[in-house]
């Protein structure tokens, strides 16, 4: 007969075992939520789906008996080699069960969504979701053989702090996150990295689908990187439906930072107050907030990170920026990047216009295509880790 000490150590590790194995059983912050070791349906879902095997190629199922069809759509595509707005079908068992292999894939986290009778909805059996200004969608977490750049790992870890004010420029109540590297210490003065979303993006986004705490912490903790704060407003200011949204929203967004994002972070944290300890940087429409406002407010910013973003006219557009004299003697680092995948199109395009104008005008800059993405967090999880956040205050 055991012992009750014995008896509850085979307790702890039969239990303790299936946490750890579970998939998508949300006890941990797991490297590999959907590879399904112990056939464990997630919690409240009727079966499971995305299940990742380890040869890498993934299986999504939905229970969905009326249905006459079911197709796999999203960012996912674009790491098979389709377009957006394709779609790949699913084939219904006899058991009302819809179910699709893809892969394999590369390691990493794609968005996708599910295609019931042309309604698109997110995976209704997968807890890895995120949610934006635009309807929620799924997340498949694709495992590699060990935990990722961008994944939780034993190492020191910093802390995020969401704050909640009162703006006068959009007339609300307003969040932004904060994130101190580990040790904070208010005895130093940290550099500050105000880093921002694109279209429809909230500030929680470059949290949860950026991870760039995470891949700060690691960068901290292989000494590739400088300790910084970093901020992460919220860019949107004005419907991103809204006619005039263009029109309006880069003056609406400089105004937020000047009157109430930047004057928030100074008086709670210890951060440098000068242009050179500053740094502004985003994705997509985020890029071109940190175009249109950065590149004309020298006083506040001397770094910039644009992600996947440009300018279809940069000479006219930015001709002020462009045309400022000594302006690399005010300028400590420019980075101008995007994925591999997005190089070919719109996105490409318009970076590519904005390395040739800062080219032909002498503008000191970094200009970096790579990566497996294209316009989807695994670009820019990936521009932060390798080139942006290495370089900045290092250059």
């Amino acid at each position: 007969m055991k012992t009750p000490s014995v008896l509850l150590l085979v307790t702890i590790a039969f239990f303790g075992g299936i946490a750890a194995t579970a998939q998508q059983a949300n006890v941990n912050l797991d490297w590999d939520p959907q590879r399904d070791r112990e056939g464990l349906v997630p919690f409240s879902a009727p079966l499971n789906s995305p299940e990742v095997h380890d040869d890498r190629t993934v299986t999504f199922r939905v229970k969905a008996p009326a249905a006459k069809s079911v197709e796999l759509n999203g960012a996912v595509l674009a790491a098979l080699g389709r377009n957006w707005g394709e779609t790949l079908p699913f084939t219904k068992g006899a058991d009302d069960v819809w179910s699709l292999t893809i892969g394999p894939l590369r390691p990493d986290i794609y968005a996708y969504l599910v295609r019931i009778d042309g309604v698109q909805v997110a995976d209704p059996s997968n807890t890895q979701a995120a949610f934006t200004g635009m309807p929620p969608y799924s997340q498949l977490v694709v495992h590699g053989d060990g935990p990722a750049y961008y994944d939780a790992r034993p190492v020191p870890h910093g802390a995020i702090t969401r704050h909640i004010y009162t703006s006068s420029v959009t007339n609300g109540e307003r969040d932004l996150y904060v994130y101190t590297p580990p040790g904070y210490d208010r005895a130093k003065t940290y550099p500050v990295l105000y880093l921002v979303g694109g279209s429809g993006e909230l500030p929680h986004n470059w949290i949860h689908d950026g991870r760039v705490n995470f891949i700060m912490d690691n960068l901290l903790a292989e000494q590739k990187a400088e300790p910084m704060v970093i901020v992460i407003p919220n860019n949107q200011v004005v419907h991103r439906n809204h006619p005039r949204h263009v029109e309006l929203t880069f003056d609406l967004f400089e105004r937020e930072l000047r009157q109430h994002v930047i004057p928030l972070v100074e008086e709670a944290y210890s951060v440098r107050r000068d242009a050179r300890g500053r740094a502004l940087s985003g994705l997509s429409m985020g890029g071109r907030h940190t175009m249109f406002v950065g590149f004309g407010s020298l006083d506040l910013f001397a770094n910039f990170g644009v992600l996947s973003a440009g300018d279809s006219d940069t000479e006219k557009t930015f001709a002020d920026f462009l045309n400022t004299p000594d302006v690399n003697s005010k300028i400590d680092y420019l980075f101008v990047g995007l994925g591999s995948l997005e190089a070919a199109g719109r996105f490409g395009e318009r970076s590519e216009n904005l390395r040739q104008a800062l080219v032909r005008h002498g503008i000191a800059h970094e200009y970096y295509v790579g990566g497996h993405g294209g316009h989807d967090w695994a670009t820019w999880r990936h521009l932060l880790h390798e080139r942006f956040l290495p370089n900045l205050w290092r250059k």
